[in-house]
C-alpha cells in the first residue's frame, strides 16, 4: 500500500485537526493509492468516516441494510459511527476524512436544552450532485490548506473553523437529523435583545475557539434560535458574523502593526483563524477596499 499524505503533523501520517484543547483529532485526512485488490472488514470506528474516490472502484461495500459500488468522483459516508461495514478496494486511490461525531452537534441540533439527540446521517450517498461537490470542495481546501500548515494545530482558530467548516459541509451533503426549521418558540426567542447578547458574545470572545452550539448556550437560546435571529436582522449567519468579527481584529492587528518588527500578514491571518492567505486576502479587500499588506506596510 502506498500511503500519500496530505499533511504530516506531529509524526501523524496524513492530515489531523485536533479537538481545541484536546489531544483527540476531530478530523482527519488522509489520501490512499492502492493499485491492487484489497477486501475489508472493519468493526465500529466511532467516527464518521467518509470516502471520495480518485480513481479505481470500491465494490461490494456492505454494511446493514446497505449494498453499493462506488466509482470516480463519488463522496460517500462508508457507514454511521456505530456500524460495521466491509467491502472491497479494487486498484483505487481514494481519500478518506475522518469527524468525531461531536462535531455535528456544534453546528446543529435536534431538540432543545442540554438533553438533545445528538444530531446523526440517515443517509450513505450526498443529496445532490452539487452537495456533494461542495464537500469535495471543502475536504480538499483543508487538505490542502489547512492541514498542509505544520503549524496548523498551534492556532486553535483555525482548528475550530477549519472543524465547523467540515461539520457544515456533512451536513448540507447528507440527509440528517437536524432541526433547521424554527420553532413558533425559537420565532418568539429571535428577538432584537437576543441578536445583541449574541453579538456581544462574539464580539468579547472571538479570540476564543466558538461553536454556534456554545454561543447559543452562553445566550440562553436554541441554535436554531440564534440562526433565526442572524437570519432575520442581519441576513447573515452566527459564523459568517464571527469571521466578519475576526476580520475586525485582523484589520486592528494590521494597524498596530510594525513589518520592522517581523510582523507577517500570514502570522496575524492564522491568529484570527484564517489559514490561506488568498482568502483572508480576498475577503480583507472586500471589507476594507485594500489589501492586507498594504495596510501592514503602510
Amino acid at each position: 500500500m502506498l500511503l500519500r499524505t496530505a499533511a504530516v503533523l506531529q509524526g501523524h501520517v496524513g492530515g489531523v485537526l485536533p479537538a481545541a484543547g484536546d489531544s483527540t483529532p476531530s478530523i482527519s485526512v488522509d489520501e490512499l493509492d492502492l493499485n491492487f485488490e484489497m477486501s475489508y472488514s472493519v468493526s465500529p470506528l466511532g467516527r464518521i468516516c467518509l470516502c471520495v474516490v480518485h480513481e479505481g472502484t470500491v465494490q461490494d461495500h456492505a454494511f446493514r441494510g446497505v449494498q453499493d459500488a462506488f466509482g470516480p468522483g463519488d463522496a460517500v459516508l462508508f457507514a454511521p459511527p456505530d456500524e460495521p461495514y466491509s467491502g472491497r478496494i479494487c486498484g483505487a486511490r481514494y481519500n478518506i476524512t475522518m469527524i468525531d461525531p461531536g462535531l455535528l452537534d456544534q453546528v446543529a441540533a435536534t431538540e432543545r436544552g442540554p438533553l438533545r439527540e445528538p444530531v446523526r446521517l440517515t443517509g450513505h450517498r450526498p443529496v445532490t450532485q452539487a452537495a456533494a461537490d461542495r464537500l469535495k470542495s471543502t475536504i480538499f481546501y483543508l487538505r490542502d490548506h489547512v492541514l498542509a500548515a505544520p503549524d496548523a494545530e498551534a492556532h486553535p482558530l483555525i482548528v475550530s473553523a477549519g472543524s465547523q467548516l467540515l461539520a457544515a459541509s456533512v451536513l448540507a451533503a447528507f440527509p440528517n437529523t437536524a432541526r433547521t426549521d424554527p420553532t413558533a418558540q425559537d420565532r418568539t426567542d429571535a428577538h432584537s435583545a437576543t441578536l445583541r447578547r449574541a453579538v456581544a458574545y462574539i464580539d468579547d470572545h472571538a479570540d476564543q475557539p466558538l461553536t454556534v452550539a456554545g454561543i447559543a448556550d452562553a445566550v440562553h437560546v436554541t441554535v436554531r434560535t440564534l440562526q433565526y435571529a442572524f437570519r432575520r436582522h442581519l441576513d447573515t449567519t452566527p459564523l459568517a458574523y464571527l469571521r466578519r468579527a475576526r476580520l475586525a481584529h485582523a484589520h486592528r492587528d494590521l494597524l498596530a502593526a510594525n513589518p520592522r518588527d517581523g510582523a507577517t500578514v500570514a502570522d496575524i491571518a492564522a491568529r484570527w483563524g484564517f489559514a490561506h492567505p488568498g482568502r483572508f486576502a480576498g475577503l480583507y479587500r472586500a471589507a476594507y477596499g485594500t489589501s492586507p499588506a498594504t495596510t501592514l506596510r503602510d
